[in-house]
């Protein structure tokens, strides 16, 4: 599998870069940091390519590149707003557009609360395109008692969503 984790604004990075440090050795990950985000140095996995926000002209801005899912963690509303416009100005909000039109797994997180009407229309419009519209929502059921498990449970989850195996929560028998 090969996918492009986009890393946008700078609250909630580091469960964007717990999502690719858990990430299977098999999987081939792209990594597109915003200049909100953190510094990429502190990125654990060696298993990923990095890409710059600002080159537009990379490797996965092109559908040719053949993704097969895009993951935006958190996404900034922001990046939000600009994917549900169609403005793809920037090297996250350009895959996000490739995967809108290559019609490919798109899973958004964005990371805000509470949501403002704006925000939630532009949630609806991209639902409606088949965008997986994913906050990072703790579901009390899975009995965390760290916010590691916490953690560990909302990025299973999205894993889920996106067909990569994982057991990173326990799940209902």
């Amino acid at each position: 599998m090969k996918i492009v984790v986009a890393i946008t604004g700078a609250s909630g990075v580091e469960l964007g870069k717990k999502f690719i440090d858990y990430l299977p050795s098999s999987v081939e990950v792209h990594v597109v940091v915003s200049r909100n985000a953190l510094t990429v140095e502190s990125f654990e996995n060696t298993q990923i390519t990095l890409h710059s926000s600002e080159n537009i002209a990379a490797s996965i801005s092109s559908g040719s590149f053949r993704v097969d899912a895009t993951a935006i963690i958190p996404c900034s509303m922001n990046t939000l707003a600009k994917i549900a416009c169609g403005i793809s100005d920037n090297l996250a909000t350009r895959v996000a557009a490739v995967a809108l039109k290559e019609q490919k797994t798109l899973l958004l997180a964005p990371r805000e609360l509470p949501f403002s009407s704006i925000a939630l229309e532009n949630m609806q419009k991209l639902a409606t395109l088949g965008v997986i519209i994913a906050p990072p929502v703790m579901g009390y059921y899975s009995k965390s008692s760290s916010i590691e498990d916490m953690e560990k449970f909302i990025i299973g989850k999205w894993y889920d969503v996106l067909g990569i195996e994982n057991s990173l929560y326990q799940r209902w028998k």
